[in-house]
């Protein structure tokens, strides 16, 4: 920490983004700041809006204003396509949101475009496909198996139950999804590219790797109950990476079960560590 300095700032307060970006005069600004949950944006529309769509404009227009020569990332999300047509998806698929999450990262994805054609700003935006790792909150699924795995084989947990086990995701490695945002904008133009790894998988996959991790058949202790259904979830998303690929020379170095297994072992490790 003593290599970095924090400054405050609030997508909701304009003026505490002008007084972060006058204090510190950025090179590049990342924002990866949003309300995250899908389930809480159907509860809380309002709220999610203000932050996921008009917070990244608050801090494009402090930019202008500030720093406009500074370079701007926006995290935007698969969750933009809503159920796309046709599969895989790449950049000029059409955006069909089904949920206030996605609905509201439209509308600042489409706000990055506007700012670099109107005032010519060096604005990027990924459209993220899911990207994990042992940092994941425990609300998200990914992060409820690998940790439930780890407590079954310790003993300190009889089962997990989960929804739809069928349901398809594009899972990526955090840690790679950064280092592509960190290449968008070392490039000589803004654009948008697609960051994903271009595989589909099933929850009941995640499963049956993460039980593995610990030596145990997921079988055994997953259940399916149908009451956990979504019937707004989103149904095929998997992008298509090769734009980034083949501009930003950007691959996944973590393949699937490896990211699993990361996942699993950050949990047992934890555990044995007392957390």
């Amino acid at each position: 920490m003593d290599q970095i300095d924090l400054y405050p700032g609030d997508l909701n307060d304009m003026k505490s983004l002008v007084h972060a970006l006058e204090a510190c005069q950025p090179d590049e600004i990342y924002n990866l700041a949003a309300q995250s949950s899908i389930t809480l944006s159907w509860e809380k529309p309002f709220l999610t809006s203000d932050i996921n769509a008009m917070g990244p404009v608050r801090l494009l227009e402090s930019m202008k204003r500030i720093v406009p020569q500074a370079r701007f990332f926006q995290a935007s999300s698969s969750e933009i396509f809503g159920n796309p047509k046709s599969s895989p998806q790449t950049e000029d698929t059409e955006l069909t949101p089904r949920n206030p999450y996605g609905s509201a990262k439209v509308f600042a994805h489409r706000m990055v475009a506007a700012y670099r054609e109107r005032h010519g700003l060096f604005a990027s935006a990924g459209i993220l496909y899911n990207h994990e790792s042992p940092r994941r909150p425990e609300t998200f699924v990914t992060r409820k198996i690998s940790r439930s795995a780890a407590r079954i084989k310790a003993g300190l947990q009889d089962r997990l139950v989960l929804g739809d086990m069928s349901a398809v995701r594009d899972w990526g490695y955090a840690k790679d999804y950064v280092r592509a945002f960190w290449l968008m904008l070392q490039q000589s133009e803004p654009d948008d590219f697609i960051i994903a790894s271009g595989e589909a998988h099933t929850v009941e996959d995640f499963c049956r790797i993460a039980f593995e991790t610990v030596n145990l058949d997921y079988r055994n202790y997953v259940e399916a109950d149908r009451s956990l259904l979504r019937n707004w979830e989103t149904s095929y998303l998997v992008g298509n990476p090769n734009k980034a690929r083949s501009e930003l020379g950007w691959r996944p170095e973590l393949q699937f079960p490896g990211l699993v297994s990361l996942m699993v072992k950050a949990d047992l490790k934890a555990m044995q560590e007392g957390g």
